[in-house]
């Protein structure tokens, strides 16, 4: 089986070897069941940064895999087993049936968090996890997935229903909102993500975006500008930002998010 990736040259150099691994490794726990390897996140929107980006995959096969299959890919692909260059690996399997409906679920068969950077996570229950995770990972892997492997992202992930995604942008901010676990750039970008997807439709990579709602929001400029400074920075090495003025901006993310659902709803 060769170690190939569909279009190398659209995944960054950093992260070549390692993802033609993954794919290969993938392909040869799930067999002919393997539908599709899609690099989402960071990758797909064209802002990786080696250093401070997990590595985003999503899989897609064509029938619910059994838990010993699940849990033979988890650990072929765990670090250090196989080491990850990125920050960290989050890989997530759907079953084709459950990715090519809209969903407000979870949904996966198997969520995998691994890397250096990353604390270890096999879960094999959606029941587990938080929904909304996985609904704003889907529309991005519709949008902008980018095809390691197999058939093309629109052809199997479907666009979640626009007020579901509303919902799990909502529940997004609230998560960051809180704080725990969460760097404060990475909470500030993710807020103005949110708010660029609520103008547009459409996803931006965090750099972007919050270039975007500086340019329009001037009293929240400075935080954004400190946050996007700190985000050139490696994680570890990632700067403090002032607790009361994120929390003001996040509360003020979220009131733009329940006007976009209230107005989608009056509409």
């Amino acid at each position: 089986m060769t170690r190939t990736l569909a279009d190398p040259h659209a995944v960054p150099a950093e992260l070549r070897p390692y993802l033609r691994e993954v794919v290969h490794r993938t392909r040869t726990v799930c067999g002919s069941h393997l539908v599709s390897v899609l690099a989402v996140g960071s990758v797909a929107l064209g802002d990786y940064r080696h250093g401070r980006s997990d590595t985003d995959v999503t899989v897609v096969v064509d029938a619910p895999l059994p838990g010993r299959t699940r849990s033979d890919l988890a650990a072929a692909l765990a670090h250090p087993a196989l080491p990850c260059p990125a920050a960290g690996l989050e890989l997530v399997v759907y079953d084709e049936a459950f990715a090519a409906r809209p969903s407000g679920d979870a949904g996966y068969l198997l969520d995998l968090n691994t890397g250096p950077l990353l604390p270890d996570r096999i879960s094999l229950d959606p029941t587990q996890s938080p929904a909304f995770w996985y609904v704003i990972d889907r529309s991005v892997a519709h949008q902008a997935g980018l095809v390691l492997y197999g058939s093309p992202a629109r052809a199997v992930i479907a666009e979640p229903a626009r007020a579901d995604l509303l919902t799990a942008i909502r529940a997004s901010v609230r998560e960051h909102s809180g704080g725990e676990g969460h760097l404060a750039d990475n909470r500030v970008l993710n807020g103005c993500r949110s708010v660029h997807f609520c103008r547009t439709g459409r996803w931006q990579a965090k750099r972007r975006a919050a270039e975007a709602v500086a340019a329009s929001e001037e009293r929240f400029r400075p935080l954004l500008k400190a946050a996007l400074r700190s985000y050139e920075r490696p994680r570890t090495e990632a700067t403090a930002l002032p607790t009361a003025e994120v929390r003001a901006f996040l509360v003020w993310v979220a009131e733009r998010v329940d006007e976009t659902a209230a107005t989608d709803r009056a509409g």
